[in-house]
């Protein structure tokens, strides 16, 4: 995404309720943040208080130690779990993570192949959601588990300070 495309995008994003603004980034109609590009990986399933993503980890996610960092599995839980939260939203509303928890289960590795980062909703109030998420691999074994705490804005306290 340009530096220029970013205003855009954020532009759209709050004239869409979250499902909406999911949808369009999935089939293309929004430029995917960033992160989705850096580290390889995208949207697969959406559906109001439930997302998945799916990711490919290879050698350049690796650590010192030869195996994948741990920040590209907490990556993809915390997008999982707050787009869950993001999909249950009004127009104008947005929400920041104020605390992630994840447990890391199995180690992952190059040969893992195809990962699955499944967030859902447990809890959305006027000011705070929670969520949960699963990453497992292409078969169904867990890999990392984890849960959120998300701050919920609302559309008039959305915007820039004065």
């Amino acid at each position: 995404m340009t530096d220029t495309s970013l205003p855009d995008a954020l532009n759209k994003a709050r004239a869409l309720d979250g499902m909406e603004f999911l949808r369009a980034l999935a089939d293309g109609r929004i430029p995917p943040p960033p992160i989705t590009t850096l580290l390889g990986f995208a949207p697969s399933e959406l559906e109001r208080g439930r997302v998945v993503f799916t990711g490919t980890p290879d050698a350049r996610h690796y650590n010192p130690i030869g195996s994948v960092h741990g920040g590209y599995a907490a990556t993809l839980l915390d997008s999982c779990m707050a787009c869950a939260v993001h999909s249950m939203l009004e127009a104008g509303w947005s929400y920041t993570t104020l605390e992630l928890k994840v447990n890391f289960v199995r180690a992952i590795t190059a040969a893992t192949g195809d990962v699955r980062a499944e967030g859902k909703i447990l809890h959305l109030g006027r000011r705070m959601a929670t969520a949960e998420g699963r990453l497992t691999d292409e078969r169904g074994r867990l890999l990392a588990h984890s849960t959120t705490t998300c701050l919920v804005i609302g559309a008039e306290s959305s915007r820039e300070p004065e």
